[in-house]
């Protein structure tokens, strides 16, 4: 069977399989970027100054507690001995509290691009209508605030119905596994029909095999159009909600690394969200107000140009951190416990052990 002479080779998209739609001129297949939002029908008011919070302490961490944290951290390192928890003698603990000032900006982006599908009997409504501009078209989901997600929307009076351009309106495409042939190599005789000297019993001596990729019938239905033979092809919108997160963390001079305070959660101080922020003045620390003015800027100016902002969140949080200095054997080590969860960091632990892990 030869099956290139009936089925032409599949081929890509051509480029005059897609109409000219008024307003979505530049419109590929595959997609291209993001469209700048319309601007706003009246003036958008500033952002004003948020409510002052109220407390800004946090209290000293307990000795027992430092220790237990200690004994706990320990525990769970196989190569570490507990002579330090047993024997050491905490000679002072020192707050070394600092500050998480994070910035989410809520907001939510349009693409457009061309896609098909397989023909199932829908009517073909191009040009019936003037097709609706793509940030005109209503969003079927509203999803919560500051959660990410994705809808993607056909966009009316775009569809049109064309054929095929993997199978020329076949509906089928030849056998990949036996090439359109319906049958394949022997896999006990290796297609010579012989074993040993002998016809090979499980293909009787032909050589071939039945494909059963296809049942021996030397095509398939095709995947492009599932075997329909023809596509209907339309403007598709994607629209996405993107919760855009960053943090600043504030240098604290004791010795612990800001990578270690991703993974632990503070205190609370502050969280004020609107549609725009002002940027949270007069903080104690004014490292936190300096990240608060650049973020904010940042965020509404990177984000405006290609996505509209929906909502804004920001959050200061005061983690607490404690330096706890102990003796063990003569010696002066250092150990830090930090955040609610009481999580542990001890660099140079001075009883570690060989582990064999079988």
């Amino acid at each position: 069977m030869n099956s290139a002479a009936v089925y032409p080779p599949p081929t890509a998209p051509a480029a005059n399989m897609f109409g000219n739609v008024p307003g979505y001129e530049g419109t590929l297949a595959g997609g291209g970027g993001f469209l700048p939002p319309p601007m706003p029908m009246e003036p958008v008011a500033p952002p004003q100054p948020g409510p002052a919070p109220a407390d800004w302490s946090i209290p000293a961490l307990p000795e027992d507690v430092a220790r237990e944290a200690f004994k706990s951290f320990v525990s769970s390192n196989c190569c570490y001995s507990n002579g330090p928890v047993n024997d050491g003698v905490i000679t002072s603990m020192e707050p070394c509290n600092t500050y998480r000032y994070r910035l989410e900006t809520f907001t939510e982006s349009r693409s457009t691009e061309w896609a098909h599908k397989p023909h199932e009997g829908e009517p073909a409504d191009f040009y019936t209508q003037t097709a609706p501009r793509p940030w005109e078209i209503q969003a079927t989901t509203t999803p919560s605030l500051f959660t990410n997600h994705t809808e993607e929307i056909r966009v009316p009076y775009t569809s049109s119905i064309k054929e095929c351009h993997s199978c020329h309106s076949k509906g089928m495409m030849p056998c990949n596994e036996c090439h359109g042939d319906g049958f394949k190599p022997c896999w006990v005789c290796n297609g010579s029909g012989m074993k040993t000297d002998e016809h090979c019993s499980h293909c009787n001596a032909t050589g071939k095999d039945r494909c059963t990729m296809c049942d021996a019938k030397g095509t398939k239905k095709c995947e492009t159009c599932n075997g329909k033979g023809q596509l209907l092809t339309y403007i598709k919108v994607k629209v996405e909600w993107t919760n855009h997160v960053e943090d600043h963390v504030v240098e604290q001079n004791c010795g612990l690394k800001i990578d270690d305070l991703r993974s632990v959660s503070g205190k609370e101080l502050f969280k004020n969200n609107q549609y725009l922020l002002y940027p949270l003045l007069g903080f104690p620390n004014p490292a936190i107000s300096e990240a608060s003015e650049r973020l904010v800027r940042d965020h509404q100016s990177k984000y405006t140009q290609t996505s509209r902002i929906l909502q804004q969140r920001q959050t200061v949080e005061l983690i607490p951190i404690t330096k706890v200095n102990y003796k063990w054997k003569g010696d002066s080590h250092v150990y830090f416990v930090y955040g609610k969860e009481n999580q542990v960091s001890a660099d140079n632990y001075p009883a570690t052990c060989c582990c064999v892990i079988l």
